[in-house]
């Protein structure tokens, strides 16, 4: 094979695994850096949102639990004084 032919097969090579490539190279460097779609970025907020729900109310539960354990001091103490 002459010279000019395999340089020519060399170019085309080279251009065509680009032109495959490319495409390819491009959707794994979106989803490396993070891009999430409308879907994944509102079913995140919905979870957030269900998450802080929950924290709120184990709050609450906790105020309480601690208000009647104070209240269960008093009254052993009460107890104790009698």
């Amino acid at each position: 094979m002459p010279p000019e032919g395999v340089a020519f097969l060399s170019a085309i090579t080279i251009v065509g695994g680009f032109v495959l490539l490319y495409p390819v190279v491009r959707a794994l460097a979106e989803r490396i850096r993070g891009r999430a779609d409308a879907g994944v970025r509102e079913e995140l907020q919905m979870l957030r949102e269900d998450l802080l729900a929950e924290i709120q109310q184990a709050r609450r539960e906790i105020g309480d639990l601690g208000e009647r354990v104070e209240f269960t001091e008093r009254l052993l103490a009460k107890k104790s004084q009698v």
